[in-house]
């Protein structure tokens, strides 16, 4: 009964185009008013001392630092080094787009702002050559998809903290499965751009060695930040938070007084960001956290976990039905509060078929990140088509090849545990 008013509530809510916060926090207190033996007192603790936590604090810190280097210049350097880097290849601008993503991802730790940045240099410039915009827009979105695989990353450390997992070890650990996306989507730039040689202006760029060395001078103060960041991470310097609080004093430094772009006003534009998405990332977190309490109390994941077991105890099979329901919720549910609600559900489950948890953080990381480029509600969709002026039914046409290999990503991610592994204890 409990389960049903909760899952019921919430999902009634949803469809009623209720903020996911709120539906979240309302659909709690209906339970705990219906049929709950804990006080809403209780809930409301939970959900303000859920966010005394000193992980969380990195969230908004890295969320300035990623906003202040965008409006400091890294980002124009980042993009001219990835041109020199890959934009000699056939589908180069669109392989520029992916690796400049990449770069950005260590950078910012979130996907729709990847998709920002990069995507209003980079869509009308392959539009110029010729791109199909629904194709220019999509693989902008998708790519966008790195910035919370790779370290740091925002989803990772919400993980971390709701499991009790090494933050240190999941940044690791979203290394290589970060790169592999990354590569399979340079591999789609390459086969769909090869496929349209009668439409697209010859998008190669010339690139010499003087040329190359150039933009990795110019270029060396943007690279040098995720190495202090996440190299002081690994090397046990300083924990995730402290290095959320280095990367803005760099960022800081590096646009005022080097690149000499970053001015008040960019400043100031910086710092009302940051509250408004902070303000809004902490309520969904609170709320989630809070819901999270309300399962463990009802002990609704353990039936969920003694239902999925019944069906199967094979390992192959238990991902595979997991893979599938997160890519449905993640369709329909954003990152943060899916992660709340679903890894007191699923880990219990994994953790008794034998996965590591940091494995599979990294699994239902990448999911939900495939999540942010699936309609009917994906983030960066909507992102990339307002950047590119592209409707976003086309976009959603243009996606779909990508989608199936990004799947097969996901399906490697999942099934060979190293990739996520190597770089860990």
């Amino acid at each position: 009964m409990t389960m049903l008013i909760l899952f019921g509530s919430l999902f009634l809510l949803i469809i009623l185009s209720v903020p996911i916060g709120i539906a979240i926090g309302i659909s709690s207190m209906i339970t705990i008013a219906f049929s709950s033996n804990i006080g809403l007192p209780m809930l409301i603790q939970k959900l303000f001392t859920s966010l005394d936590s000193f992980p969380l604090m990195a969230i908004p810190f890295f969320m300035l630092a990623g906003l202040l280097m965008g409006k400091g210049g890294i980002s124009e350097r980042i993009l001219n080094l990835a041109k020199q880097l890959v934009g000699w290849m056939i589908g180069g601008l669109a392989m520029v787009t992916v690796v400049a993503c990449a770069f950005f991802a260590a950078l910012s730790g979130s996907g729709p702002a990847t998709v920002g940045a990069i995507g209003s240099f980079m869509i009308p410039s392959m539009k110029e050559k010729n791109y199909s915009p629904a194709f220019a827009s999509a693989i902008t979105a998708a790519a966008g998809c790195i910035g919370v695989i790779i370290p740091p990353s925002i989803p990772l450390i919400i993980y971390g903290v709701i499991s009790g997992t090494s933050i240190g070890e999941l940044f690791k650990a979203g290394i290589i499965p970060g790169l592999l996306i990354a590569a399979i989507l340079m591999f789609v730039s390459y086969r769909t751009i090869k496929k349209q040689d009668d439409v697209i202006v010859d998008d190669k760029l010339d690139v010499s060695f003087k040329s190359l060395l150039a933009s990795f001078w110019d270029a060396k103060w943007a690279m040098l930040a995720p190495i202090i960041v996440l190299g002081g991470i690994y090397g046990g310097y300083f924990t995730p938070t402290e290095a959320s609080v280095i990367a803005i004093f760099y960022s800081l430094v590096i646009g005022t007084f080097v690149h000499k772009e970053l001015k008040w006003k960019e400043m100031k534009e910086s710092l009302l960001e940051t509250i408004n998405l902070t303000g809004a990332t902490m309520y969904m977190i609170g709320t989630s956290i809070a819901f999270a309490y309300l399962l463990s109390i009802e002990r609704i994941p353990m039936k969920i976990a003694e239902y999925i077991t019944s069906l199967s105890t094979n390992t192959i099979i238990i991902l595979l039905l997991i893979n599938i329901f997160l890519l449905i919720i993640g369709a329909f549910v954003d990152t943060i509060p899916a992660l709340a609600m679903l890894t007191p559900i699923l880990l219990p489950i994994v953790l008794e078929v034998g996965v590591d948890p940091v494995h599979f953080g990294i699994i239902m990381v990448v999911n939900l990140a495939i999540g942010f480029i699936t309609p009917p509600f994906g983030v960066n969709l909507f992102i990339a088509s307002n950047v590119g002026k592209v409707p976003l039914e086309k976009i959603i046409t243009a996606m779909v090849s990508i989608l199936l290999y990004m799947i097969v990503g996901l399906l490697m991610i999942t099934y060979i545990p190293i990739l996520s592994l190597a770089f860990t204890k």
